[in-house]
C-alpha cells in the first residue's frame, strides 16, 4: 500500500526537526533548576541535538552540575540560521527578544511561560511536554505575526535601523520634561503631539504599553498599527489605528530636542531634531509561532486581564 502524500509531508515535517535551539529568561537559574535538564533529556531521548546560545555556558555549568557532554553551542548572531525549532523560556519578553532579529528562513517558535500568564508565550511550564511531542510530530498549527521596522534618517542616510513586534515608543531623553512631535503618514502631516510621547503599537503589542495608555485592543488579525499618546497635552490628541501598509514619520518639532527610542523595551536609541524616524511594516518577514490549539485569542484576553483581580465574594 503506497503512502498517501499528506502521510509523506508529516514525516517529512517531522524529519525537519532534528536541531533544537532553547533560549533563556536572562539572569535567571533557580527556575530552571529541575525543568531544564529534564527538558534537555526529554529531548535527547527522542534523538534531538540540543543547543543553547554560546553565551549560557556558565549558567549552564551550574544548572547541569558540570555536566554538558550533551549539550551544544551556537553563537546568537547565526541562532536563526543552525536549527529547525526554537523553544523560548521565560516570558513575552524572552520571545519578543529572540523574535526581533528573526530571518526569512527562521524556524518556527515554541514559546513556554516560566510565569502565571503569557500572551505570545502559549505554553504553561506545567504542560508543555504533551504539546511539545505533538509538535515533534508534525502536529502542530502556526501563527504569523508581522514585524515592522525602525529608520533613523540624517541628511538622507540611515544611520540606525532596527525591528519592533509589538511597539516603539518615543518619548524625551530627558527627565520630566515635554516633548513636541511632528507625525506624518505618507508625506501627509496628522498633527504635532505635545506630551510625553508616542506609542507605535503592532495589533499583538496593543495590549501591553499602549493599552496602558489609553490605545485600543487591537485583534492580531487587524492589519492596523495604532499610534497612542503619552500624557498629551491636548484634549484633543486620540489614539489613531492606521492601515499598517503605510508608512509613519516622525521627527521633532522644536530644535535642540534630544529623542528616546524604545524598541519592544529592550533596544533603545537616542536621536536630535536634525534626524527623521520612519516606521514601516517589513512585508517579507513574518515571526512564526507554534500555536496552543487549546486556547484563543479572546479566552487569552479574557485571563490577562482578570488575572490579579481581587475576589468580590
Amino acid at each position: 500500500m503506497r503512502p498517501s502524500i499528506f502521510s509523506c509531508l508529516r514525516e517529512a515535517l517531522v524529519a525537519q526537526v532534528k536541531n533544537i535551539t532553547i533560549v533563556l529568561k536572562p539572569k535567571v537559574t533557580s527556575e530552571f533548576e529541575s525543568i531544564l535538564p529534564n527538558l534537555a533529556s526529554w529531548l535527547h531521548r527522542r534523538k534531538k541535538t540540543v543547543f543553547f546560545l554560546s553565551k549560557e555556558k556558565e549558567r549552564l555549568t551550574k544548572l547541569f552540575k558540570g555536566d554538558l557532554k550533551n549539550i551544544n553551542f551556537v553563537e546568537e548572531k547565526n541562532l536563526h540560521d543552525n536549527t529547525d525549532l526554537i523553544i523560548t523560556m521565560g516570558g513575552d519578553g524572552t520571545l519578543i527578544g529572540v523574535s526581533r532579529n528573526v530571518k526569512k528562513s527562521s524556524p518556527p517558535i515554541f514559546g513556554v511561560n516560566m510565569g502565571h500568564l503569557g500572551f505570545i508565550t502559549e505554553f504553561s511550564k506545567v504542560e508543555f511536554f504533551d504539546q511539545l511531542e505533538e509538535t515533534l510530530r508534525g502536529n502542530y498549527k502556526l501563527t504569523t505575526l508581522s514585524l515592522y521596522q525602525v529608520e533613523v534618517f540624517k541628511k538622507g542616510k540611515v544611520i540606525f535601523k532596527g525591528n519592533f513586534l509589538n511597539d516603539l515608543v518615543i518619548n524625551n531623553n530627558q527627565i520630566s520634561r515635554m516633548l513636541t512631535l511632528s507625525v506624518e503618514s505618507e508625506g501627509e502631516h496628522i498633527y504635532n503631539l505635545s506630551g510625553d510621547g508616542l506609542i507605535i503599537s503592532s495589533p499583538i503589542g496593543s495590549t501591553a504599553y499602549s493599552l496602558a495608555a489609553g490605545g485600543p485592543i487591537i485583534n492580531p488579525k487587524v492589519n492596523a498599527i495604532t499610534m497612542t499618546p503619552i500624557c498629551a497635552h491636548s484634549l484633543t490628541h486620540r489614539p489613531l489605528v492606521i492601515p499598517d501598509n503605510t508608512s509613519v514619520t516622525i521627527k521633532a518639532a522644536k530644535p535642540d530636542e534630544m529623542i528616546k527610542l524604545t524598541l519592544d523595551g529592550q533596544q533603545a536609541f537616542v536621536i536630535s531634531s536634525q534626524e527623521t524616524v520612519r516606521v514601516t511594516k517589513k512585508k517579507s518577514l513574518n515571526v512564526r509561532l507554534i500555536k496552543n490549539t487549546d486556547r484563543t485569542y479572546f479566552r487569552t484576553l479574557k485571563e490577562k486581564f482578570t488575572h490579579g483581580m481581587r475576589d468580590t465574594k
